[in-house]
């Protein structure tokens, strides 16, 4: 267990790569990233000597696996990949990339953030190396998350976090570490949000996900069709089979402006860069709105958002 997602990815990124890295070695990621899989690349640029490999994406938001196979050279040490983006929907072609990367000996960390809640994973069939997540995506609490590793890395991954419960024995002269996942876990475990992390997954794993998965796919159909009537409403990607998330830009609004109307109206989008802020280079934007939906919304939710979305143009268009 992590505190989120956020820390999953920094445990890779302290704990098995930067023991390897030299100057020059290099890490890919794609221009979809969160932040949380940029900024621990960044430091082992900064503290390491790393190179960042950027991969791009089409205008529709989808990413091309040739580009990915082509960004991974002699010198790669890591492919850093979000499963799902956060802003566009954006289903990565994840078990290309891990087969790609492994024909040429590199490890692959999935930041599976938004996709563990989406899609339907099996960590063992996609042959992933690292699969972080977070629990409040999951519909858990906040202040918890997981790092999937093969145990081979585990045993190889140097802890970076201090203290007891990771220890087996200390002395004055030496310090020798529980085995792992223990190792990994120092200090009071959050006992409480691991209890809420499991009910949550329990319930996730009592559902027909796939059911599930096509309930939100016909929300989104829904959404696309609604939203057609806007013509001064931009949506920022729509690459196939991607996940249920609507990224939009509103001509003569700003996204926070138009969160703060919808919001009165009783529909919650996120508004901002959504801490990706390369892919908001890549479009051209400096912020979206995001309307996200999931297990428990329906069509009425739907109609809301389009009629808040009519509100917001009578007052700010």
């Amino acid at each position: 267990f992590t505190k989120g997602g956020t820390e999953a990815i920094n445990l890779v990124s302290y704990g098995f790569l930067a023991p390897r890295i030299q100057p020059g070695d290099e890490i890919v990621l794609s221009v979809m990233e969160h932040h949380s899989n940029i900024v621990p690349w960044h430091f082992l640029r900064e503290r390491h000597g790393a190179a960042l490999k950027w991969v791009d994406v089409r205008d529709d938001g989808s990413l091309d696996i040739e580009a990915v196979d082509a960004a991974i050279g002699s010198k790669t040490k890591l492919v850093a990949i979000t499963h799902m983006s956060n802003v566009l929907g954006t289903v990565t072609p994840l078990q290309q990339i891990v087969a790609r990367a492994h024909a040429k000996g590199v490890p692959v960390l999935a930041d599976g953030c938004q996709g563990a809640v989406h899609e339907i994973i099996d960590v063992q069939a996609l042959d992933i190396d690292f699969y972080a997540l977070t629990g409040h995506k999951i519909y858990g609490p906040t202040g918890i998350g997981a790092l999937y590793a093969k145990r081979a890395h585990l045993k190889a991954m140097q802890p970076f976090n201090g203290g007891g419960e990771m220890i087996r024995e200390v002395s004055r002269d030496i310090v020798t570490y529980a085995d792992p996942p223990a190792r990994f876990e120092a200090g009071t475990p959050p006992i409480i949000e691991s209890v809420g992390l499991a009910a949550a997954m329990d319930y996730l794993m009592a559902l027909d996900r796939a059911a599930v998965k096509a309930h939100e796919h016909d929300l989104l159909a829904y959404a696309r069709e609604r939203l057609r009537d806007f013509n001064w409403l931009r949506v920022i990607g729509d690459a196939p089979g991607k996940g249920a998330i609507i990224s939009f830009e509103a001509e003569g609004m700003h996204a926070h402006d138009l969160a703060t109307i919808l919001d009165r109206e009783g529909v919650a989008v996120r508004a901002g860069h959504h801490c990706a802020q390369p892919l908001m280079e890549r479009f051209g934007v400096a912020s979206t709105s995001r309307a996200s939906f999931g297990l428990y919304n329906t069509r009425a939710d739907v109609d809301a958002l389009v009629a808040g979305l009519g509100k917001a143009r009578e007052i700010l268009g």
